[in-house]
């Protein structure tokens, strides 16, 4: 099979394409056909040898993929040949074939209901939800955001960003986000966030004291890191949940423990792909019950950028590190 591989830890013109042998489905596992990959951030640091590949995983990078399964080894029913998934990887993305544990399968509808959307054009979209789904959601259920309540999330056009507002809404959340410039910050209101906050242009403690009469907001989603941690504290409500899923501008950071302890809040931190592998596929599970119908229904749909081919992984890389990408980049085998 072809794969994207990292020849040594460096730049993105380290990502060069092999041919490796061709996987087999395991007891518990299937082998999907990759229609799409997913490029994620984590590819990036991957790539610069800052997140090694967990043990036991391909080397290659790429946490996302869908397409069709192709091979199904022993008990890795009731999934048959032939079916149309999305997958959540500790890595191997990056490939035309992947080898999946049945437990971070999820099914991709035959149907779209968005105008214009075929099937296969829903399937390759469908790559740039697995890795987005499970971590909104776990990170919100950490959170415990409730019907009612007010969401801030950091980073509403990123991939993880576009999906954590429309989930936020479909969950009945009054959705507020960043966005740099006004354009990105249409993109978003377009996707249900009721307020949106140019964050090069205004102080998003303002604007959220505005917005909630100075009440603040329950949920902080925070993909920025030590740059925002303060002021990310002075943003939430009291009893409010800081939950910290991305370092994109530090890890150090001073805290006002005595406005901590006066708003009565919590601040949390989970990642997804050092998970034991239980503990993924419960997310998986919960992501089925809980996301799945959302996105179904079309309240949850992709947000893709664009598509490239899996030969121009390093370009794709390279549109990432940008900061203009809208949404996920999908590489196509």
């Amino acid at each position: 099979m072809r794969i994207v591989q990292i020849a040594q830890p460096g730049g993105p013109e380290q990502l060069r394409s092999a041919l490796v042998e061709d996987p087999s489905a395991g007891p518990g596992t299937v082998v999907v056909e990759v229609a799409a990959a997913g490029v994620n951030n984590a590819d990036l640091l991957q790539r610069a040898g800052h997140y090694p590949a967990p043990a036991g995983a391909p080397t290659w990078p790429g946490l996302e993929v869908s397409g069709r399964v192709v091979e199904v080894g022993p008990g890795a029913e009731p999934w048959q040949i032939g079916d149309r998934v999305a997958a959540l990887l500790d890595g191997g993305g990056y490939a035309s074939h992947a080898v999946v544990p049945v437990g971070r399968l999820l099914p991709v509808p035959d149907r779209q209901e968005a105008p214009g959307v075929g099937d296969d054009q829903a399937l390759v979209a469908a790559a740039a939800l697995p890795e987005a789904a499970a971590t909104v959601w776990s990170t919100l259920e950490a959170a415990r955001l409730r019907p009612g309540q007010t969401l801030l999330v950091h980073g509403g056009s990123g991939g993880v960003g576009t999906f954590a507002v429309q989930l936020g809404v479909a969950l009945g959340a009054r959705v507020l986000t960043t966005a740099g410039g006004p354009v990105r910050a249409a993109r978003c209101r377009d996707l249900g966030a009721e307020v949106v906050i140019d964050h090069r242009a205004e102080d998003f403690v303002e604007v959220v004291a505005d917005a909630t009469d100075g009440r603040g907001a329950d949920v902080v989603l925070d993909v920025v890191g030590a740059a925002y941690l303060g002021r990310n504290l002075q943003a939430l409500a009291t009893g409010g949940r800081l939950a910290v899923i991305g370092l994109q501008k530090g890890r150090r950071g001073e805290l006002d423990l005595g406005r901590l302890l006066a708003r009565r809040a919590t601040v949390l931190g989970t990642t997804l792909r050092s998970r034991p592998a239980h503990e993924k596929a419960a997310i998986v599970a919960d992501v089925r019950e809980h996301v799945w119908p959302h996105v179904v229904a079309g309240r949850v749909r992709p947000v893709v950028h664009t598509t490239l081919p899996l030969d121009e992984a390093a370009r794709a890389h390279e549109l990432m590190a940008s900061g203009e990408v809208f949404g996920k980049v999908l590489l196509l085998p």
